[in-house]
C-alpha cells in the first residue's frame, strides 16, 4: 500500500485513519492483529526504540509479535492517533502531534511519551477537551 495515498489529505480523517489501520494489519498472521514492523516504519522509528515504547524485549517484537504486551501498547497508541486524526484533520499531521508537540497539561511530554507511561486515556481525556473546546 502507497501510504502517501493513504495521507492524501483530500480524503476525510476517517478514511485517513482507515488507510492507516490497514497499513498496520498484519498480514503474515491469520490473527487480527496489528503489526509492529509496519507501525514502527509508519511512526519512523526502529524496532527497538518500539520494544522499550512497549516495555518488552527487543526480540520479543520480531519473535511474538501477537503477545499480549506489544498488542496492547499498539492498541493504545493507535487510539490516541485516532482521536489526533479527528482533530488534526489528516494522519501525518496526527502523527506529528503524538510524536512531538510538548502538551503543558502534562509538564510538556509528548502524547507518545504518555501513552509509553501508560497514561493513553488522559491522552484522549485531553483531546476529547480540545475538540469540546474547538466546536463548543
Amino acid at each position: 500500500m502507497n501510504m502517501a495515498m493513504a495521507y492524501n489529505s483530500a480524503i476525510t480523517p476517517s478514511a485517513q485513519f482507515g488507510g492507516l489501520l490497514a497499513f498496520l494489519r498484519e498480514n503474515v498472521s491469520t490473527a487480527p492483529i496489528l503489526s509492529p514492523k509496519r507501525f514502527s516504519e509508519a511512526m519512523h522509528i526502529d524496532l527497538q526504540t518500539l520494544a522499550g515504547q512497549a516495555h518488552v524485549h527487543r526480540n520479543t517484537i520480531n519473535r511474538a509479535p501477537e503477545s499480549e504486551s506489544v498488542q496492547r501498547f499498539l492498541r493504545e497508541a493507535v487510539r490516541v492517533l485516532r482521536a489526533a486524526t479527528d482533530i488534526n484533520k489528516d494522519v501525518p499531521s496526527a502523527i506529528f502531534w503524538y510524536r512531538n508537540e510538548p502538551l503543558p497539561p502534562f509538564a510538556y511530554k509528548t502524547a507518545e511519551q504518555l501513552v509509553v507511561d501508560g497514561r493513553s486515556e488522559d491522552v484522549l481525556r485531553y483531546v476529547a477537551s480540545l475538540e469540546a473546546g474547538a466546536t463548543g
